[in-house]
């Protein structure tokens, strides 16, 4: 006997186009093999007479209360993007009892909690896999599989468009305005970029990704962001010389009750396996007590991936209705007071700077360095020209704010530094 799930999509974009084909491509196939009758009965547009949409017109509503209050519909798929209207309207579809599946990491990571509460009330279920490198399923490992182990560390490459960006950059030695266009014009990056290219993406996909992991709320608002846009092809062209590749990445470490979370770009060793990934490709690094080190990678985004995740959750909330996921923490809007958020983390540094090219200069930048406890592991410096010379050297492990206070004390003198670019692994 086959169990009927009656689907409202809010939004019928190219997500929700993704996710109504597969859907019906696999419907005699998902029937057969777990009994489990899918159809979409209401889709959410703007403009029914403007809809740009293979879904039938017969289904399609320009009111969202067709949907939220719909007592036979089992499952709202959100597909709206963005934090407003997605996040009240998920909200209320919970209230009413209603299992929620998204992709929306922004809604989900600035109003996780009010989600989460409703959907507890209700005995709804709220599924989020795709909202975190899109058909990885990150999320249900570290849910299930990694469950009871300790996760100690997550590092990912969780944005597709910056990775192709520096990807490209990497490859051709270009700038990355000319890199940039060129995605706009291909359709990998959105006309505003800034989402994705100033970080913001990533910040909601690591608040989402270290809660989890770590077991307690991460708010978005204690993640350090930095994104690409100063970043330059000299730099990589520098980083390259020393055996050092450039990734936007998204970074958290717990230690104790003390974690960091931070996203940046940041250079990898050329044999570390994220340095590795390329493109559009997303891939999440992983560190346990008993896990130790692994890594997932696959497609971060696009209409056909994401939507194989969003059906993925479809299909769990449907087998598991009497026992929907829920997170392991307590869901609340602040974090732990107990816990304590590193703003002067350790790392290594890359660190690009332009000299006058006389004797005793390069000592100076080693004792400045050298003031603040930082020690040099490798320098390289290219051939003077008019009196000036480009020094490019790696830090071993340092203090962020230790070497924010020596690039201050070059200000004016004979040392004026470009670039300073954290390194991890």
């Amino acid at each position: 006997m086959s169990k009927l799930i009656r689907l409202g999509f809010l939004g019928c974009g190219n997500i929700g186009g993704g996710v109504w084909h597969l859907l019906d491509a696999m419907h005699d196939e998902i029937l057969r093999r777990d009994g489990i009758d899918v159809r979409v009965t209401k889709a959410l547009v703007l403009s029914i007479p403007e809809a740009r949409t293979d879904v039938p017109r017969g289904i399609l509503t320009e009111r969202a209360d067709d949907i939220l209050t719909d007592p036979e519909i089992d499952i709202v798929c959100e597909f709206m993007g963005g934090e407003q209207p997605a996040a009240r309207f998920m909200q209320r579809a919970l209230e009413h009892g209603k299992t929620v599946v998204t992709a929306n990491k922004m809604a989900l990571a600035l109003n996780w909690d009010k989600l989460d509460a409703a959907a507890r009330a209700s005995g709804a279920g709220l599924y989020y896999e795709a909202s975190v490198g899109g058909v990885i399923p990150v999320i249900r490992s570290l849910t299930v599989s990694l469950e009871a182990d300790r996760v100690t560390q997550v590092m990912g490459i969780v944005n597709g468009t910056t990775n192709y960006i520096l990807t490209r950059m990497t490859q051709e030695g270009s700038d990355y305005a000319d890199v940039l266009a060129d995605a706009q014009r291909l359709g990998l990056a959105e006309p505003n970029p800034a989402a994705d290219v100033e970080g913001f993406d990533a910040a909601y996909k690591l608040s989402i990704l270290t809660s989890i992991a770590f077991h307690t709320r991460v708010p978005y608002e204690k993640i350090y962001r930095e994104g690409i846009t100063g970043v330059t092809a000299a730099d990589i062209a520098g980083g390259r010389e020393m055996g050092y590749t450039l990734k936007l990445l998204a970074i958290g470490k717990r230690t104790g009750d003390e974690i960091e979370v931070r996203v940046h770009p940041t250079f990898l060793p050329d044999s570390h396996p994220l340095a590795r990934v390329d493109g559009s490709l997303n891939a999440i690094f992983i560190q346990g007590d008993y896990c130790k080190d692994m890594m997932l990678q696959g497609r971060g985004a696009g209409d056909q991936p994401t939507a194989s995740a969003i059906c993925g959750d479809i299909l769990y909330a449907a087998m598991n209705a009497d026992r929907p996921t829920r997170p392991s923490f307590a869901n609340t809007a602040e974090a732990d007071p107990a816990l304590t958020f590193c703003d002067d983390w350790r790392c290594r540094f890359f660190i690009r700077a332009e000299v006058e090219d006389r004797p005793g200069v390069l000592a100076s930048v080693a004792a400045t360095f050298a003031g603040e406890g930082i020690s040099i592991d490798s320098v390289r410096q290219s051939s003077a020209r008019d009196g000036r010379a480009w020094i490019t050297l790696i830090t071993h492990e340092a203090q962020e704010k230790a070497v924010r206070r020596a690039v201050a004390a070059f200000e004016g003198g004979p040392v004026r530094v470009e670039s300073v670019i954290r390194a991890e692994g």
